[in-house]
């Protein structure tokens, strides 16, 4: 985040005040550590609503990543898996949902979709996402899809 904030320090004063310049990594660490993933997520998804201008016909990817280094061996805690939305001409993630253990994107997909208005835009989404009742989500959405299917 440090790394990310230096890079964008410019357009971060447009909306915060930034007298000590950017906070250190172990700074950032220790806030996010203190935050409601939910109510933080809420908040996101709020910001992103208010600053992204989503366009007809604007592409949205829905993929899945395993965040890497996420797991704890030692306290038998799997890698976190999670399923993101990208708007691909704003290069801007408009949402993200966590796949819960013992699951897999199938469940996810829906929950994000829900968070989303893809109305007018054309969704993606690979092969694990192909699914009739996500198509049918993403229709009754207004939006279009485009789902990748692979020969095997």
């Amino acid at each position: 985040m440090e790394i990310f904030g230096k890079s964008k320090e410019g357009w971060l004063k447009g909306f915060l005040e930034l007298p000590n310049g950017i906070p250190s990594h172990d700074t950032f660490g220790r806030v996010f550590s203190l935050l409601d993933a939910q109510q933080f997520q809420d908040c996101f998804l709020e910001w992103v609503k208010a600053v992204n201008d989503v366009t007809r016909g604007q592409v949205i990817a829905i993929d899945g990543k395993t965040v890497r280094r996420s797991h704890d061996k030692t306290l038998g805690k799997s890698a976190i898996h999670m399923v993101s939305a990208w708007a691909s001409e704003n290069r801007l993630v408009l949402g993200q949902t966590k796949v819960a253990e013992k699951s897999n994107e199938i469940t996810a997909i829906p929950e994000l979709l829900a968070l989303l208005d893809v109305s007018g835009c054309i969704v993606t989404i690979d092969a694990m996402g192909c699914q009739k009742e996500i198509a049918r989500l993403i229709i009754e959405d207004s939006g279009d899809y485009v789902l990748a299917l692979k020969e095997n």
